[in-house]
């Protein structure tokens, strides 16, 4: 059996291939929308791609499963499991299965049974793996959103981001329920293939190993007291607390990957603009996404561009800020336009209008500055009452500790609160070191605030000096 994890690092998200070389065929789990790699792995062993499956409706990315399978005229396997709110829709023109619990897919000799798994979704179903060439007992079990190193999917996103009101307590109950029925049956030798890694939003404690066993999760994970003890009014809540803030790009992405995302067919590659092409595009509203660090962004920048530097955590503050209804251009050396370009693709982000290297040649005249204040200036002003402050940071974040009096917006949702937000006085934004900070400052000088300042530093240099600092859950005075 030939065995192949694909793991992409902005997302933290884990795909896999599993072959049989004697008959020359593969099945592809949860693949990502740029596909050459799994071609291209398939390519290298002489297998036939003849099965794409995934584990749920992803809200994280768009799932390349039609876009694999279209290319290849591959089987789709599709959970029919759940409630008929999250069942697959528009399949004519594919070659489909929908596939419930107990149910097995044949790729040769290597079996993969459906386990449905709910919980973080309802529809959500885990591969059981056999290599019936070398034993007749399961070798791999890929979880998904289920079970991940050290830690489990969470529950509430249905909530969180497709505003379903009333889910994340019943699919922690469910999740309970999967990990003592499905997962702790299985012998501990077994091992354990996730979805997803660190840096996932999709869980609140995801382990950096790109895998565990059913033995290891069994003794060592978060989880394993409270099963252990049959608690499940202890699991449910300590599931439930301090989750990360869900992205408001996931609730757009349910729907696609559940009604099928447009074909692609390839990686589009946008084309560097003319000085003239570029400002007609903003002048019919493109949006120019400037992806240089912070400091060349404060430094001098075009007005109403916003600031997501190309990195790691590039496409989630994509899929957070960008408009899904306007064309972008990126501001970004011509080396990294393919990686940014997948980038934005596996958000849905697909009309990209264009690219420009520089703004030197584009831009005349005097470019917008974030304006700076370091902690001891944001000090003097924030005792004098001359300015307001506003934390950007996360929740768990903030309550350890913040600013006194602070307004609370997670950088992510800043766009959806403008109204919300003082314009009478210098707004002093700040993150933990300054990166959050100035991208959102971005959005809302975009937006056409004029009052934002950053604090240099943030937090971490506010803190450092001893400032005063309070803790705990915001107040209905502080929090927005």
């Amino acid at each position: 059996m030939l065995f192949k994890p694909f793991y992409e690092e902005s997302l933290a998200i884990a795909s896999y291939m599993i072959g049989c070389p004697a008959t020359g065929e593969a099945l592809v789990v949860d693949p990502t929308r740029d596909i050459e790699a799994y071609l291209q792995e398939a390519q290298k062993h002489k297998l036939r791609i003849v099965a794409v499956t995934e584990t749920h409706i992803h809200a994280d990315y768009l799932s390349g499963a039609r876009e694999l399978a279209k290319a290849t005229g591959a089987t789709l396997y599709l959970s029919d499991e759940g409630d008929e709110n999250w069942k697959y829709q528009n399949l004519d023109g594919f070659k489909y299965v929908l596939v419930k619990d107990g149910d097995e897919i044949r790729i040769g000799n290597v079996r993969v049974q459906v386990v449905h798994t709910p919980g973080h979704t309802p529809e959500h179903i885990s591969f059981l793996v056999t290599d019936g060439a070398a034993a007749d007992e399961p070798m791999l079990f890929l979880t998904g959103d289920f079970v991940f190193v050290g830690d489990v999917g969470r529950p509430d996103l249905l909530e969180e981001a497709a505003g379903i009101q009333g889910t994340a307590e019943p699919g922690a109950r469910r999740m309970f329920h999967s990990l003592k029925t499905k997962f702790l049956t299985l012998p501990d030798h077994v091992q354990v293939w996730p979805g997803h890694g660190a840096g996932s939003a999709c869980g609140k404690a995801l382990g950096a190993l790109p895998s565990t066993t059913v033995g290891y999760e069994r003794r060592f994970a978060w989880w394993a007291t409270y099963l252990e003890k049959d608690d499940e009014e202890g699991f449910v809540r300590a599931l439930l607390q301090d989750q990360p803030e869900a992205p408001s790009y996931f609730a757009q992405m349910k729907r696609l990957n559940r009604d099928g995302a447009p074909l692609l067919g390839g990686i589009p590659h946008p084309a560097r603009l003319t000085p003239t092409q570029f400002h007609k595009a903003l002048a019919e509203g493109a949006v120019l996404v400037d992806t240089r660090d912070k400091y060349a962004f404060a430094g001098g920048h075009l007005k109403g561009a916003i600031n997501i530097p190309a990195g790691r955590n590039f496409t989630t503050w994509a899929g957070w800020l960008l408009p899904y209804d306007k064309p972008l251009i990126l501001l970004a050396a011509p080396e990294l336009l393919e990686t940014l370009t997948r980038h934005l693709i596996r958000i849905g982000l697909d009309n990209i209008a264009g690219y420009i290297p520089t703004l030197e040649g584009y831009v005349e005249g005097e470019l917008e500055t974030v304006p700076q204040v370091t902690a001891a200036e944001a000090k003097a002003m924030w005792e004098r009452g001359e300015a307001h402050v506003l934390d950007v940071r996360g929740a768990q974040e903030y309550r350890a500790g913040h600013i006194p009096g602070a307004l609370h917006i997670h950088a992510g949702r800043v766009m959806r609160h403008l109204e919300q937000l003082p314009t009478n006085k210098p707004l002093i934004v700040y993150c933990q070191g300054g990166d959050r900070s100035s991208t959102a400052i971005s959005a809302l000088l975009a937006a056409g605030f004029r009052n934002v300042v950053n604090l240099t530093g943030g937090f971490q240099a506010w803190h450092t000096q001893g400032f005063p600092v309070d803790k705990g859950q915001e107040t209905a005075e502080a929090a927005i």
